[in-house]
């Protein structure tokens, strides 16, 4: 069953009890909340998720919940908790769709360690995977946004998972969330695109997410094969230029974007140097979506099967 299916009473009911199991990518959550922009949000991207039987045992937990005393009509605050954990302090009750986005790659980013885990947008095209690593700011997500759009399918936009035990990144698939002008930059680009409501004044400014498209969802367990590391930086009014880059600093870069590197250890570092010999590795500078998108595909397209070790 999809989340669509529900009646709106049902997912409000479910949603209050924390029988709500939600399937994204290779994680299930269950979500605890009675709050409005909760639901809303939820029925307006996650619609085409699978819902789980609520017996199941979920990956993670999450409860997002009302301030408390004058908080809850005053100045009314979300507070967030995940098996008695409570990471973030409360944050204004507008904010809580966003804070659950928040929590859900908090969940994964500090408890998966299966995997190695890298701050990276990932992107999958004919069965081989593009890997964007970058900080804040670099325009990564706009880019992943503009990709999710034009024939590559989405894996993730902030978790990139890497199995220590297959080595090939497995997906994480959610809506992609979009800061201050690139919410218009991407209604430009991909006027068919659909988005929740705008989250206004958090930390990180104004805040929406854009939901997957549907054919996407549906490959939500494929796994694909790490063929290509980019680092985008959006660099205004500037010419796309893709520069090759050498293993050596790729590594070292990769190792700084990653959420369990050091804690993985020799294990963590065995499975970076196998991702990166499968690899070719570059930087991106772009300003023109229109340019930057297809000189990702003809670079990914024109690339040669690994060789398999013998």
């Amino acid at each position: 069953m999809k989340l669509e299916q529900l009646r709106p009473a049902e997912l409000r009911a479910r949603l209050a009890r924390g029988d709500l199991v939600l399937q994204a990518g290779v994680f299930s959550y269950r979500l605890q909340s009675p709050l409005p922009l909760i639901e809303q949000g939820l029925r307006q991207l996650y619609g085409g998720y699978p819902c789980l039987p609520p017996e199941v045992q979920a990956d993670f937990s999450l409860q997002l919940d009302h301030g408390r005393g004058l908080h809850r009509w005053w100045r009314p605050q979300v507070r967030f908790c995940s098996d008695g954990e409570r990471p973030f302090e409360p944050l204004p009750q507008s904010h809580a769709f966003a804070q659950l986005e928040w929590a859900m790659n908090w969940c994964v980013s500090t408890r998966a360690h299966q995997y190695l885990m890298l701050h990276a947008a990932v992107l999958e095209r004919g069965g081989r995977a593009l890997l964007m690593p970058a900080p804040p700011g670099s325009g990564k997500s706009t880019l992943c946004a503009a990709l999710t759009h034009s024939d590559w399918r989405l894996l993730s936009d902030e978790l990139c998972l890497v199995s220590l035990a297959d080595g090939l990144v497995h997906p994480a698939v959610r809506p992609v969330s979009l800061k201050n002008n690139s919410l218009d930059v991407i209604r430009r680009y991909a006027p068919q695109a659909e988005f929740g409501a705008v989250t206004r004044g958090t930390s990180k400014g104004d805040v929406v997410h854009m939901k997957v498209p549907q054919p996407q969802l549906e490959r939500m367990a494929e796994p694909a094969q790490p063929r290509l590391v980019v680092f985008p930086r959006y660099a205004a009014g500037e010419p796309t230029q893709l520069q090759p880059l050498p293993k050596a600093p790729a590594m070292i870069e990769l190792g700084k974007n990653s959420f369990n590197y050091l804690i993985l250890g020799l294990e963590g570092f065995e499975a970076l140097g196998s991702l990166l010999e499968g690899c070719d590795c570059y930087e991106l500078r772009y300003s023109d979506l229109h340019d930057a998108v297809p000189r990702l595909a003809a670079l990914l397209d024109g690339l040669p099967p690994v060789e398999a070790a013998p």
